[in-house]
Parts: structure tokens; C-alpha cells; sequence
């Protein structure tokens, strides 16, 4: 059987927009693997990463990463081939990424969570020929997920596993230098880097290509706006390969200024508290729902946080009670973070008013961010009035890969993105978030298509049909509630729920919770739109829960 044609990798911006970009500065011709040569250079023995085993500094960064490069092109690999990343917060995260830049190779960055059918749905959509996992990490055994992945997807051609038993896969470990097969030539700061992930608004995750030039700006300019410079120690406890910890200003940005990655594998606030006192921590992001687990363990810790400068918050909203809660434990700087793996990026910045950084979620990194608000008609609103957003800008993606529908109903045709987000903007440009305009699930900062989940629900024998929606939730901003119409004898909730993890499943995309009822409501020719159904799910729910917990009125 013959392999499909290589779709080619591309991001591409007008040339009257590539003109305006180059010659504003933001785009300089910064490539990854220059970012680390040049950082090596200036700072080789300085710490680059440390975490709770491990001490890596700038020249070691740059060691291991030339022969994990030389290791990959020694097994066949051609430049440009893409290959699927999955590694957690351990320093070989960032080692095996920047080999695989200095190999010209394309990581496309899958996280710990991902399970089989996730992982092989990135390896078919990118055609990656390669799969890079740790041996083992959070209980769970990637050799078994490379065995089912390699059964499934014939095109796979290697699996490298990092551990000290990589079973019958290639071990990382027995990768050599050999300077003589790394590329003379750095990639075109235009082409493609690497391939992120989205968080999936119909379906399973879409690939979203990001170039040199536009990344690495986008990183620059955080590092400016957060303040991260050669003394940061930038924590990050989220996992790695998110777009968050990695840029905004994220590990990268830490890097880029020549100071430390501090890593830790728990997001909990009991082994992150002693890193942050051991190492010095400086700067950190949070989502959410962690913000306030940490606000309520640093009020009774006896680890010593007083080297945290700015905390930021992001992933979804944090709402102002949230941020004061926040503010009166930490003695630091929050600040707000708003962003998409496809680009933008808000920050509140850290001279604004308390006011500013309580009730928005900052404005944009970039004065060529081009940022509209608009109505269902696509008009502009009123300032301050409620609307779709909708952005193109110098580090925001006019199209995902391979995936023409998903273009069509993402991007304008004068190449804006539909974000999916409505939001209010004030008169100085910042944006406060009302929420999601589709059935994109914002769990803990984890973005989940409803539609998916239902499709995994109605796999099950005992399902006959199935509504995904979410609900407020204090803990996790949003939960995932499934309706279900039972076939034949209805399943229990806790054996569903056991079921789908059997399916290949990250964890975050299983229901918190399972609601059985009889028929769902359909219009007088008997179609029923998925978005009206999930929304009056979604409302009678809302409704009946409050009240039945509000206390009941007398009778007179």
C-alpha cells in the first residue's frame, strides 16, 4: 500500500501584511534553532533548566539537543518529516523539542494527558513518521500506547521512548553526536516550526502551524510586557507542551532572556510550594482553578513564596471575586492572561490599576494585533457592548492544516480569525470574556469539544443518544454534564464513566457528571439543532439545580 502525498506545511500572510510586520521589527528572522545557539553562547553555564532530579545549563541544553538531533537523522529521518511529541515536564521535554528543530524536523506537541485516540489522530493528520514519548510518566505507560499506536497507524516508522527500559522501541539514550549529520543551513524563518493543537471546537483537536518569525515574536514581546529578564526563574507547573507555560511568556520566553525554567511534574501546591522556595521561583502561570487551590494552601503554608514577583492567571476567565481572593494571599503581582494557541495574546500589563487587572483580561501584545467585535451580522458593536471577537495580527494563524472545513468556519475571507470567544472591549483596547460562543467546554483551562465527547458516549451500547454541555462550576470554571436517552436498560453513571476511560481518552474529557432523561425536545418536523439543545439542556439544568438548592418560601 502506497502512503498519501506529503501535504505540505504552510502559513502564509500577505505581502503587504509580510511588509508591514518586517519592517515594524516583528518579524526579524529569528529562527529556533539560532534561539539556541545564541542563548548557549551568551549564557553556557548559567542554568537553563533545573527540576527536582535534574540541573541542566545552557551549553548542556544545546549538547543534548544536538544529539537527540543527530540521533533522529541517523534513524532515517528527512528534513521536514513531522513528528509527535509527548513528553511531560521533565528537562528532556525541551531537549528532544530543540533537537528537533536543530534536525529540521517539525514537533507537533501532543500532552501527557492524550491517550490512543487523540495520538493517533494527530499522527494521521500531520503523517508523522515518528512518535517521541517518555517510558513512563503519572502512573502511566506511553510503551503501551506506542505499541497500539504503531498497530493502527502503518505510516508510524519509529518510536523512541525515553526511560531505562524502552522494551523493543528505540531508547533516546543510545542517540550519539555526530555534528556531521546536523543541517549547515538554519530552516527559512518564514516555514513552519512546529505544529500545536487546538483545543478542539467540533471533533478532535486541529492542527495549527506556527512559523519562526511569528512565534518567536510573540515570545519576544511577552518577555517584554511580563518583565522576564536574566534573574526570572519561571515555574512551570501546567503541562509543558501547552501554548501557556510554553510562550506566554512561558518557558520560551524564560530562555530567551537567559533565565531558568524551574520544572515541576505536580501542579499541586505542596510540590510546587517547595520548588518555589528552594529555587527562588520569580514568575509562574496558573489557570484558574489551580489559582484558587494555591490561594487556599499559601494561606496555611510554611514554605517561604517571597521570591514570586507576578503570578499570572489564564487558560480561561478569572473572575474579579477569583482575582481578589488571589491578590490577598499572594504579595505579588497577578496578572490576567487571555490567549489561543491559533495567536492572540492579552495580557493586563504590570503598571495597571487594580480596577484594570480585577475585571479584564488584558489587551493585546501587538500594536498590528487587529482586534473586531461584531455582532451575529458581522457589524462592529458599540464599545463596551458584547460580541463575537474576531483578530488577525503578526503571530495569529490565517488557517489550520489540513483542514479545509475547519478554515472555512474559522477565517474570514480577508483572513480574521473566529475565535469563538464574545467579549467586551473597553476604551483602551482591553478585553473583558462573556464567554463562548459554540459548545467549546472550558474545563480547568482544558478546551473540549462537546460534539466529540457525545460521539465517544454514543459508542456505547446502553446510549441512545447523548447532549454534552457545561455547567458554572466554582472549582473548575466549567464541568462537563452528559444527557443521556438510555437504550434498553439504563447504564450506571460511575460504569459510563469507567467505559469511556477504557476508550483511549484523556481523563479531562470524561463527564464529571451524568444526567439519564427520557427524549430530548425536537422541532415539529422532528430535526433537533445540536447548539438550541445543548443551551435549553444546559438552562432547565441550571434552573431546576437552583431551585432545589434555594431555600423554599412559606405559605402564607
Amino acid at each position: 500500500m502506497t502512503s498519501a502525498p506529503l501535504l505540505p506545511l504552510q502559513q502564509t500572510w500577505p505581502d503587504d501584511l509580510v511588509a508591514r510586520y518586517r519592517a515594524a521589527g516583528h518579524w526579524r528572522g529569528e529562527t529556533f534553532p539560532a534561539f539556541l545557539r545564541e542563548r548557549a553562547a551568551r549564557f553556557g553555564q548559567r542554568t537553563a533548566i533545573v527540576d527536582v532530579e535534574q540541573r541542566w545549563t545552557y551549553a548542556q541544553l544545546l549538547e543534548r539537543a544536538e544529539t537527540i538531533a543527530a540521533g533522529l537523522l541517523a534513524l532515517g529521518l528527512q528534513r521536514g518529516d513531522r513528528v509527535v511529541l509527548q513528553i511531560g515536564n521533565v528537562p528532556e521535554f525541551y531537549g528532544v523539542a530543540f533537537g528537533l528543530f536543530l534536525a529540521g524536523l517539525v514537533p507537533v506537541y501532543a500532552l501527557p494527558a492524550h491517550r490512543i485516540t487523540e495520538i493517533s489522530h494527530f499522527v494521521r493528520k500531520s503523517q508523522a513518521v515518528a512518535y517521541v514519548a517518555l517510558q513512563q510518566y503519572d502512573n502511566f505507560d506511553y510503551r503501551t500506547l506506542a505499541r497500539e499506536l504503531q498497530a493502527q497507524e502503518r505510516a508510524l516508522k519509529h518510536v523512541v521512548i525515553l526511560g531505562e527500559d524502552a522494551a523493543e522501541f528505540t531508547p533516546l539514550h543510545s542517540f550519539e553526536p555526530n555534528a556531521a549529520l546536523l543541517p549547515t543551513q538554519d530552516p527559512d524563518p518564514q516555514s513552519v516550526a512546529f505544529l500545536q493543537i487546538s483545543g478542539g471546537s467540533t471533533g478532535l483537536s486541529k492542527l495549527i502551524p506556527r512559523t519562526h518569525d511569528d512565534y518567536l515574536y510573540s515570545v519576544r514581546a511577552s518577555t517584554e510586557i511580563c518583565g522576564i529578564g536574566d534573574d526570572s526563574r519561571y515555574l512551570v507547573a501546567l503541562p509543558a507542551a501547552h501554548n501557556f507555560p510554553m510562550s506566554s511568556p512561558g518557558a520560551l520566553g524564560a530562555l530567551y532572556a537567559g533565565g531558568t525554567v524551574v520544572l515541576s511534574r505536580s501542579p499541586l501546591p505542596e510540590k510546587a510550594f517547595e520548588l518555589i522556595e528552594r529555587e527562588r521561583v520569580t514568575d509562574l502561570g496558573l489557570v484558574p482553578p489551580l489559582a484558587l487551590l494555591w490561594a487556599q494552601a499559601a494561606s496555611q503554608t510554611r514554605r517561604d513564596l517571597s521570591s514570586l514577583r507576578v503570578l499570572q492567571v489564564g487558560g480561561a476567565k478569572l473572575t474579579s471575586e477569583a482575582a481578589r481572593r488571589v491578590i490577598a494571599v499572594f504579595q505579588c503581582q497577578l496578572q490576567q492572561v487571555f490567549g489561543m494557541a491559533e495567536g492572540l495574546v492579552n495580557y493586563t500589563r504590570l503598571d495597571d490599576d487594580e480596577d484594570t487587572i480585577l475585571h479584564t483580561q488584558g489587551r493585546p501584545i501587538s500594536p498590528d494585533d487587529e482586534v473586531l467585535v461584531v455582532d451575529d451580522q458581522g457589524d462592529p458593536v458599540p464599545e463596551g457592548q458584547s460580541g463575537y471577537l474576531l483578530t488577525r495580527g503578526p503571530y495569529t494563524i490565517r488557517g489550520y492544516h489540513n483542514d479545509d472545513a475547519a478554515n472555512a468556519r474559522s477565517f474570514t475571507a480577508d483572513g480574521f480569525y473566529r475565535t469563538g470567544d464574545v467579549v467586551q472591549r473597553t476604551a483602551k483596547g482591553y478585553l473583558t470574556v462573556q464567554g463562548r460562543a459554540n459548545d467549546h467546554i472550558n474545563r480547568a483551562g482544558e478546551k473540549i469539544s462537546a460534539e466529540e465527547v457525545e460521539d465517544q458516549l454514543l459508542a456505547h451500547p446502553q446510549v441512545f443518544d447523548a447532549a454534552v454541555v457545561s455547567i458554572p462550576d466554582d472549582a473548575l470554571g466549567e464541568r462537563i454534564c452528559a444527557f443521556i436517552i438510555p437504550r434498553g436498560e439504563k447504564p450506571r453513571g460511575p460504569a459510563l464513566k469507567a467505559w469511556m476511560r477504557t476508550r483511549g481518552l484523556a481523563a479531562f474529557k470524561i463527564p464529571d457528571q451524568v444526567v439519564f432523561v427520557d427524549a430530548f425536545e425536537t422541532t415539529a418536523v422532528g430535526k433537533t439543532s445540536r447548539k438550541e439543545l445543548r443551551a435549553r439542556l444546559r438552562s432547565v439544568f441550571l434552573r431546576e439545580q437552583a431551585a432545589a438548592t434555594s431555600p423554599s418560601t412559606p405559605t402564607p
